[in-house]
């Protein structure tokens, strides 16, 4: 088990799933062996922090499990263009023990700076600057948990690593230039840690507490002055009683000044990791160019959370939802599954005539949106009725390009695809121009079109069409023959509005890019590499929170059966973890951005040089050569995207 703490530890989950992952990041059976253990007493304000703790810094694509064992700590560069995320992992592992108690090997302290430019701009530590700590999901470093910031207090344990995820968001209109910060990090004292935890009950009511405050002093506007008074009144109080509880007694000395450790020692005594960074003169497009369009199940998010379909709570959770993910520059859509893999799917759940519709699909960093083919709320129109409603409003708007029609999943038989055609038929009955997706990885079983299957797979549209426009394929048919994607470009028609969109499920899987729990840090960000050297113009996820059922937001964190451990689970309820409900984002989908983020940067290069020169520059790198050849290791990313910039920053 790995816990965390600022002061309170984050409690690993109990986790269930399919067997395996893990059992081979770093494994070392030598415990502290070799290392100088000091006897006795230790007092950590009379010792450098670096005798008694390791310290080193890791590339995000680094898979860092608690028997990692310590490297040499180097000042940390990292290079990122404006409206992009940077990441970089900070490994802690204790040398001795000190002041702790049942089994732990003591507490740090972890403080960052703002990063800041010779010309005084800054990079802000909780706004540009998030602190997270790694926690292991069945034995694999994944979730990534939140701490406080700009101080944290992380207890560590004999023998472990413990792993911190710093992510730099560089924001659009930031200057560009090279930009310098640190991260100090300091051994506690015993008995200037807290003495226990805040147990979650603690931080539930202060979190209540606390927005009760807010609900007092938010509706003041157009509100007479003598109840803006009593408002802040009310207010004032309710914040003076929390701030003097017993919660926040150790941080007040006589003079009500907050007691921290001296500087001068903290500067003598600490673990200093400077950290550089050097922000383009470019900006990534506020758009993704890439359409990659990400599954949530709305089943899931009701029974976790406890909030009745279609009800304000309801609306609240899903908008919760679809806004955090937007960060990631996926176009998320929400779903609910139906017979024979009929599958609902819509990116507002508010209908098109309300004002949350437009303010949702005019949103810049939503690429893509579909449009629900039947009911998400009830109402009195026909379904008929309703479609045709929501079809003839949507067609009016400026955000009617980025509509698509997602009607079912993988059809298997007759059939199913004559669903397909049917439903399709009636939507372009009304909107000629639609889009309709849909995604398979054969043809009809019961009806072949060609002698083979995979000559069956190629002819799916000659069978859908004019029905379907985007035609979704699994990666899992091409297996390592990157060669066959031209025999399915071939039979597509882009003249005419066709496209070709990719997914991955549970295939393709290992040493095939995926996303599963378990797989290397380049593997999970080469998803992105190959899309774009295949010439995919979308991308498909079926589901990002797709995990078992249950009926409480903290519990258990259950893999669905039968699927690969990290399948359809690209995220996790923040109440696992803690009494925030914000969710919590995976190392997988991290590395998922920075894919996306790397497909911006091949495609500014293809286009001042061509595809073939964007290749020859994958190749050229050692970055990506095909499904089973890419690389292990960090530099090679490095070098790509340096060699970009160089190349398309005049």
């Amino acid at each position: 088990m790995d816990n965390s703490g600022n002061p309170q530890d984050v409690n690993v989950p109990p986790v269930e799933g399919v067997a395996g992952g893990g059992t081979a990041y770093g494994w070392n059976d030598g415990g502290t062996q070799g290392l100088s253990l000091r006897k006795g007493y230790i007092d950590p304000t009379e010792i450098p922090t670096r005798d008694i703790v390791n310290v080193w810094s890791m590339p995000s694509t680094a898979n860092v499990g608690s028997q990692d064992m310590p490297r040499q700590l180097d000042p940390i560069h990292l290079l990122a263009a404006r409206n992009e995320r940077e990441s970089v992992q900070i490994a802690i592992r204790p040398k001795v023990s000190w002041g702790g108690t049942g089994g732990v090997g003591g507490v740090v302290q972890v403080q960052c700076s703002d990063l800041c430019s010779a010309s005084g701009d800054r990079l802000v530590v909780g706004q540009s600057l998030k602190l997270r700590r790694v926690v292991p999901i069945l034995g694999v470093p994944d979730a990534l948990v939140p701490v406080d910031l700009p101080v944290s207090q992380i207890s560590l344990y004999p023998g472990e690593t413990s792993v911190l995820w710093l992510s730099i968001d560089v924001p659009s209109a930031q200057p560009p230039g090279h930009y310098e910060g640190e991260i100090v990090i300091t051994a506690m004292k015993a008995d200037e840690c807290p003495a226990q935890s805040i147990v979650k009950v603690e931080k539930h009511q202060l979190f209540e507490e606390l927005k009760g405050c807010l609900s007092m002093v938010e509706p003041i506007d157009g509100k007479p002055l003598d109840e803006v008074v009593q408002r802040v009144k009310s207010a004032t109080t309710s914040l003076r009683r929390i701030l003097l509880s017993p919660l926040f007694s150790e941080f007040f000395s006589d003079n009500g000044s907050v007691d921290m450790m001296d500087e001068d020692a903290i500067s003598s005594l600490s673990v200093r990791v400077k950290l550089n960074l050097t922000v383009w003169d470019f900006t990534l497009p506020a758009t993704p160019s890439l359409p990659a369009v990400f599954g949530i199940s709305d089943t899931v998010i009701e029974d976790r959370f406890g909030v009745q379909h279609g009800t304000t709570e309801w609306y609240e959770a899903m908008d919760q939802h679809f806004k955090w993910l937007l960060q990631y520059r996926i176009s998320p859509y929400f779903c609910r599954w139906g017979n024979g893999m009929r599958v609902l799917t819509y990116t507002c759940p508010w209908p098109a005539d309300h004002p949350k519709s437009d303010e949702y699909f005019s949103d810049p960093r939503l690429a893509a949106y579909a449009v629900p083919y039947s009911h998400v709320i009830s109402s009195n129109d026909s379904a008929k009725d309703y479609l045709q409603k929501q079809i003839d409003i949507l067609r009016t708007k400026s955000h009617w390009r980025k509509a698509y029609f997602y009607l079912w999943d993988e059809p298997l038989n007759l059939e199913q695809y004559d669903s397909v055609r049917n439903m399709a038929c009636e939507v372009h009955s009304y909107a000629p121009e639609a889009r309709v997706l849909t995604t398979y990885y054969c043809g009809p079983n019961d009806a072949p079109l060609a002698s083979t299957p995979f000559e069956a797979f190629v002819k799916v549209p000659n069978f859908l069409r004019p029905h379907n426009q985007i035609y979704c394929t699994s990666e899992w048919v091409l297996g390592n023959r990157e060669d066959l994607v031209k025999d399915i470009i071939s039979e597509l028609q882009p003249d005419n509005g066709e496209e070709w969109w990719t997914y991955v499920c549970m295939g393709p899987s290992d040493p095939h890019p995926n996303w599963h729990l378990g797989m290397r840090g380049t593997q999970h960000r080469a998803v992105m590499w190959r899309v774009w050297k295949e010439g995919g113009t979308g991308f498909l996820y079926w589901g990002a929170n797709c995990y078992e059922k249950a009926t409480t937001a903290s519990a258990e964190i259950k893999f669905r059966h039968g699927l690969p451990p990290g399948d359809g689970v690209l995220y996790y309820p923040g109440q696992v973890f803690s009494s925030s409900n914000e969710p919590v984002a995976s190392l997988r989908l991290e590395r998922l951005l920075n894919g996306l983020q790397d497909y911006e940067y091949l495609k500014l290069y293809a286009s001042r040089y061509g595809r073939d020169e964007g290749i020859a520059l994958l190749e050229r790198t050692g970055l990506y050569f095909g499904p089973e050849r890419y690389t292990f290791e960090h530099m090679p990313i490095d070098a790509m995207r340096g060699e970009i910039y160089n190349a398309c920053r005049s």
